[in-house]
């Protein structure tokens, strides 16, 4: 069933370093010392050869890599796109490097987990709810002639995909970063496989009753994650930055990163931003799962900042849950507690981009995975598991992204391609707003432009030319801008959000320069009326201009290690409030 697959590691490292260390191995240089992340100066405390990524100036891998050699340094991995190296480094020579003149800044090779909530999935979806028609109804594809993603290709970073029968046969190529060494497809976790069925799985197993947003897509799996759903920061990059490499030969369309690691540095330094950034660039969409950290594990109380690494990149399309209570009705809808809200760390900037489909929602799975162990995740039908997260939101925008991308091509003719930035604003365009939750945080922190309306995007995928001159009105068919959920007629949000700014009015409609192949989706470029009341960024001065709830209300917040961590922990250098619950941005010290 699996025949014709190709298995292969991120790097050959033998030739890798063979080429990088060859020579003469010179002393680092001096210059004034490059940032170096909170996790980073965490872990040299805790640990004599912490793992990190090394960004350096262009050209100069092979000059730094001989002199991490001469250190007795391991370089694991090159990074070509986003210029750096994966070094396991001896925390004492941490002070010397980063201030080496070809340095930029030492990131923490930071452990990556999936954005799902298996503890909070009921499990045993009881027969009639949950199924692809309400889900389809739910998102406005009431139409069998919405498409089904033919031709569309998505790769899928996960934790690879297991032999289930529903996603199998729509993967047309399995990559493991994990291990160089397997030859074999699979998924010892569960996440991937689940995560593969929401947006391509056929629904054989359950007799059409849990199939895809998009079956009839293709899928490139590149596998990330352990057996525990969790790996290491620079094997997602390497993942990415050989769908990049690989675009054209695999028809990659769309990256799916349902997962993420805590935000511990600016966005424009994170290598994991950087990476999607790069691929965006590229003409690839990529859409990212905000995070589950919408609330306080503790007391259970709604906070904002939880956005996580890579959901934080400009260019991505980051997608938090939505709770639908198993029915169409719309009225009904809520943005789900534990979905993570803006602003972004650091950057303060509105994330994330729309809300989509998160609780408690069926697909594939497989006996040899770990997720499948756990009886109260299996859902009625045999071979399915229930999962709740941001990750199943993200699956489900990326199934409507290949309808999108599908109904574009439709046409007769060549065509330019839809670009990454037209995709997402036209995803924003259609949504439907949230009913407010009450919780003080303003609806744009919790729910970007609203709810993903598929119906109201595919129309616009279809009725787009990406050929269109530039200032041009480009829809070659009228396009209502309202779509029907059940028995109600919903208006679209008709924005934009765009950096720390809403865009308002009919900038859709036109071909506009924002909507290239190479303009950064950030907060540089104002578009139509400011969400602030003038174009500075006062998010970094005023926390309170967003929301009464700082972060977590009295609690203070620092960026640990590997995780989140709630408390109050001044020695570890970043912390996200103070005893009268304002925000410090940055480094506390």
């Amino acid at each position: 069933m699996c025949r014709g697959l190709r298995t292969r590691g991120p790097y050959q490292l033998g030739i890798l370093l063979g080429l990088l260390i060859a020579g003469a191995s010179p002393a680092f240089s001096q210059q004034a010392p490059a940032p170096v992340d909170a996790a980073v100066q965490a872990a040299r405390r805790t640990e004599s050869r912490p793992r990190v990524i090394v960004r350096h100036r262009p050209g100069a891998a092979g000059r730094l890599a001989r002199r991490f050699a001469a250190h007795g340094d391991l370089v694991r991995q090159q990074h070509t796109d986003i210029s750096a190296l994966t070094v396991d480094l001896h925390a004492a020579d941490l002070d010397e490097i980063v201030k080496d003149r070809d340095v930029l800044g030492v990131s923490a090779d930071a452990i990556v987990t999936t954005d799902a909530r298996p503890e909070k999935a009921q499990g045993k979806a009881p027969p009639d709810h949950f199924s692809t028609p309400m889900l389809r109804q739910t998102l406005g594809l009431t139409r069998r002639d919405r498409g089904t993603g033919r031709g569309v290709g998505i790769a899928i970073v996960d934790s690879g995909v297991a032999p289930a029968r529903d996603v199998i046969g729509r993967v047309t190529a399995f990559y493991d970063f994990t291990d160089a060494a397997t030859s074999v497809v699979a998924d010892g976790y569960g996440h991937g496989t689940h995560v593969a069925g929401l947006i391509a799985g056929s629904g054989e197993s359950s007799g059409g009753r849990y199939e895809g947003i998009a079956p009839g897509a293709r899928l490139i799996v590149l596998k990330v994650l352990d057996e525990h759903g969790r790996g290491y920061t620079s094997d997602v990059i390497a993942a990415i930055e050989f769908a990049v490499a690989n675009r054209a030969r695999l028809g990659i369309d769309i990256i799916n990163l349902s997962l993420g690691h805590p935000i511990f540095e600016p966005a424009a330094t994170d290598p994991l931003v950087q990476a999607v950034e790069a691929a965006s660039r590229a003409g690839i969409v990529v859409v990212v799962s905000a995070g589950n950290h919408g609330t306080d594990p503790a007391t259970g109380t709604l906070g904002t900042a939880g956005i996580t690494s890579p959901a934080n990149a400009h260019s991505a399309i980051t997608v938090g849950a939505l709770v639908t209570k198993a029915t169409v009705d719309p009225f009904d809808d809520e943005v789900a507690a534990f979905s993570s809200r803006g602003p972004t760390w650091h950057d303060g900037r509105v994330k994330p981009d729309l809300v989509a489909p998160g609780d408690n929602l069926v697909a594939a799975s497989h006996a040899s995975t770990a997720l499948y162990q756990i009886p109260k995740l299996r859902a009625e039908r045999r071979h399915y598991i229930t999962l709740s997260g941001t990750s199943m939101a993200a699956a489900i925008a990326s199934g409507v992204v290949a309808l999108m991308i599908e109904a574009n091509r439709l046409d007769e003719g060549p065509r330019k391609r839809l670009t990454p930035n037209t995709i997402k604003a036209a995803l924003q365009f259609s949504a439907l707003p949230v009913a407010q939750s009450h919780s003080g945080i303003p609806a744009a922190l919790e729910q970007g432009a609203g709810a993903l309306n598929a119906g109201g995007a595919v129309t616009l995928g279809r009725a787009i030319e990406p050929a269109a001159q530039t200032g041009s009105w480009w829809l070659e068919t009228p396009v209502a801008t309202s779509t029907q959920i059940g028995a109600a007629i919903l208006p679209w949000a008709q924005h934009v959000v765009w950096g720390d700014h809403i865009v308002w009015g009919d900038s859709v409609m036109y071909a506009e320069r924002a909507w290239a192949q190479h303009i950064v989706w950030g907060d540089h470029i104002v578009w139509g009326d400011s969400l602030l009341p003038d174009p500075t960024n006062l998010v970094l001065d005023s926390f309170s201009l967003w929301s009464s709830l700082v972060v977590w209300g009295g609690h203070l917040v620092s960026t640990v290690g590997q995780g989140i961590v709630w408390g109050d922990l001044h020695d570890d250098g970043v912390v996200w409030g103070d005893a009268n619950d304002h925000v410090v941005w940055g480094d506390s010290r």
